[in-house]
């Protein structure tokens, strides 16, 4: 392999490794010239794909799928369930000799009907409307999943009713990528930026946190089977603390399956770009290179995919679960959020010039606007039973949404505030307005890795995405609540220019006002100190903790009409998500009940009674040779106590979940890991029912 790369250092993957994606490289040798400059014009400019190139654009796909081994295809979709789905057709074809062909044609790769009966609607269609539809997103290019035996061509499409509402995650993301590249494209027509057939973008680099965990001692947990997460488990006395893992050498094992995994996503067209070790043992960190925002949501769809089937080959089990283990670190998914605009320039990045300085400082502003106003929507994309658990301890941002600048930046921002210029910290003269923003540095900022929303230099990071969530939600939040405020910072700006309000004073005026009136969404500091929460609650920022309260938000009628002023979601999609999102954390919440009691009643309570039996035998036995027996009585009523502490506790969580309080149920289900936790401590290792944290993690 070495070999090859000396041979051809700037070889493609595909040369290496061959290509599971029917790209733009792959299409150029199986589509005539007129087909190929449709599509690219379809794919790079945003346009409404031509029906008249669909037959041939399918027979290709299905030559060189076949020619890979693909005996089905399938529309690949992302219903509201958060993961993806698939049904598979196969080519065949009866022809008219009593045999059959491969065939596979144009209407079958635009358009698909599979059931959508079974899948969470939210109350947008009835139970015996079962019709669904799948549409093809060119966008987003097909590929092949390998199986043991045969191979499948996937089709990213996006999903929706008969009626045709939106019943995925995708179409909503595709409508709000839609109006901000229209909002920026607006805006960079004010700043004097030639807007012709080039459109904006968001593009997005999601890092994907995971664990891996001997899949032999995976089974023997109902709970990490069932649930995601072990419901019981006592913290082992080495975990994380020495900070040793983060960075670490990785271990041969793992790096078997990182080097398969890379294998795997690289075939797909999925440029994973970064691997290493997490701050907890066992937990580790896969990132891509920054991409288009639609086409990074699919691939990290497809990379958690990847990570589970790979790790099975491996004899591990990955977990995607945002705490898959108390009192350690959980999982994330790092957001890298920018903007591509019509320039074809980021425009979070400082510019060479005043008006490109102009151009990014307007951003921030906008993007401070859109946080402030809208952090508790935001708050509510990455809403989720197994988030809750992650959000506010010492590895994830707490619920309160406040924006990280770093020093250099914040000073800018408050001198807009004042209309003054200074020097600012580590830079040349800064005179507020388009005309006279000096160069500004590459390296604005630190990085804080307490803060929810980050700026880090040429992009925001979000935070707060559990692991196993799609990227789709938080971005669809995002590209809509940000194109609201540049909406609203060019309709002021328009309203000026009309009125022959120099363009620069205007500017300056609409910023420093952005500022005055958002400021409180800046914070630099410790995001995880109490002090932070106290500050705050001053500033009247919400700290949404639990998903239900956050969910409330998106009902309110404001929420709704934000989104139906840019028909990213309509009031019946928006009431949609609300109902199932509801429905799933009720859900959740009651499997994960119902499994602590089945294990509890079933494995903890019946050793505990062994045990228990055996030292009160023991006693008997020895009670004429042994004159001292205390600390043998002492252990047998400590067993005792907590048995019976342990029973009532598990019919105290009955009792709640005949009830619908989540706060209850959640105080019951604590209570119950705590007594039983506390006997895992005493009772002998070799009779423990279940694999303790030393063993998984270690």
């Amino acid at each position: 392999m070495k070999e090859k790369y000396n041979e051809k250092p700037n070889s493609s993957i595909d040369e290496i490794y061959g290509i599971n994606v029917f790209n733009l490289r792959t299409m150029r040798n199986y589509l005539s010239e007129k087909a190929y400059s449709s599509l690219v014009s379809t794919i790079q400019e945003g346009r409404t794909i031509d029906p008249g190139i669909a037959d041939e654009v399918a027979d290709a796909m299905k030559s060189w799928a076949v020619a890979k081994g693909a005996t089905h295809f399938t529309h690949w979709f992302q219903p509201l369930t958060g993961t993806t789905a698939e049904k598979h057709d196969s080519f065949i074809q009866p022809d008219d000799e009593g045999g059959v062909i491969l065939k596979f044609s144009g209407k079958e790769l635009i358009q698909g009907e599979p059931d959508a009966s079974s899948f969470p609607s939210g109350g947008l269609r009835a139970t015996f409307e079962a019709r669904g539809y799948t549409a093809w997103d060119p966008t987003s290019p097909a590929f092949i999943k390998e199986g043991k035996n045969s191979s499948v061509l996937c089709i990213p499409t996006a999903f929706y009713s008969y009626h045709g509402d939106a019943l995925d995650k995708k179409t909503p993301l595709l409508r709000s990528t839609a109006v901000l590249s229209k909002q920026v494209a607006r805006l960079a027509k004010l700043f004097g930026i030639q807007v012709s057939h080039k459109r904006a973008y968001a593009t997005l680099g999601p890092e994907q946190e995971y664990f891996l965990i001997d899949k032999a001692l995976y089974e023997r947990r109902l709970d990490l089977i069932q649930t995601g997460r072990t419901l019981f488990g006592r913290k082992p006395a080495k975990h994380q603390q020495m900070e040793d893992h983060y960075f670490g050498a990785i271990k041969t094992r793992v790096m078997s399956f990182m080097e398969e995994v890379d294998r795997e996503l690289w075939k797909m067209g999925i440029p994973a770009k970064t691997r290493h070790n997490e701050v907890c043992p066992a937990q580790y960190e896969i990132a891509p290179v920054f991409e288009e925002q639609n086409l990074a949501i699919d691939h990290n769809m497809i990379t958690m995919d990847v990570l589970k089937k790979v790790a099975e080959r491996h004899g591990f089990v990955c977990l995607l679960h945002e705490k898959p283990f108390a009192g350690v670190n959980g999982s994330g998914k790092h957001n890298n959020w920018s903007m591509c605009g019509p320039d074809g320039k980021n425009w979070l990045t400082p510019g060479d010039n005043p008006r490109e300085n102009a151009k990014f400082i307007t951003m921030i502003c906008a993007i401070m606007q859109a946080i402030d106003d809208h952090g508790d929507i935001l708050r509510a994309s990455v809403a989720s039973a197994g988030n809750d658990h992650r959000l506010g301890a010492n590895e994830a941002p707490p619920a309160i949404l406040s924006i990280f600048l770093g020093d250099q930046l914040t000073d800018i921002i408050e001198q807009i505030e004042k209309g003054e210029s200074k020097q600012s910290k580590r830079a040349s003269r800064i005179e507020i307005g388009v005309t006279s923003l000096p160069t500004l540095p590459r390296d604005l900022t630190d990085r804080n890795r307490t803060s929810p929303f980050a700026f880090t230099g040429n992009k925001f990071e979000f935070r707060m995405v559990g692991s196993n969530q799609s990227c789709a939600g938080a971005n669809i939040i995002l590209n809509t609540i940000i194109a609201e405020a540049i909406d609203d910072i060019c309709t002021k700006l328009e309203a000026k220019v009309k009125a022959k309000i120099d363009f620069n004073e205007a500017l300056q005026d609409i910023l420093r006002d952005i500022v005055k009136r958002h400021k409180r969404i800046i914070f630099n500091g410790d995001n995880y100190s109490e002090s932070w929460h106290k500050e705050a609650a001053k500033r009247g920022l919400p700290n949404l903790k639990k998903t239900p309260e956050s969910i409330r938000t998106m009902e309110r009628p404001d929420i709704i009409k934000l989104f139906q002023k840019h028909s990213v979601l309509s009031k019946a999609e928006l009431e949609s998500r609300n109902e199932i999102y509801k429905e799933q954390y009720e859900k959740t919440l009651r499997i994960e009940a119902g499994v602590m009691l089945t294990i509890t009643e079933t494995m903890i309570v019946p050793v505990a009674i062994d045990y228990q039996n055996r030292i009160a035998q023991m006693l008997l036995n020895t009670r004429t040779v042994v004159k001292n027996q205390k600390q043998a009585k002492g252990l047998l009523k400590q067993i005792s106590a907590l048995s019976e502490d342990i029973m009532a506790c598990s019919e105290g969580l009955k009792t709640a979940l005949r009830g619908d309080k989540h706060d209850v149920i959640l105080a019951a289900m604590e209570k119950l890991r705590k007594n039983v936790d506390e006997l895992e401590g005493v009772v002998p290792a070799h009779v423990w029912p279940l694999p303790t944290y030393a063993q998984m993690l270690f």
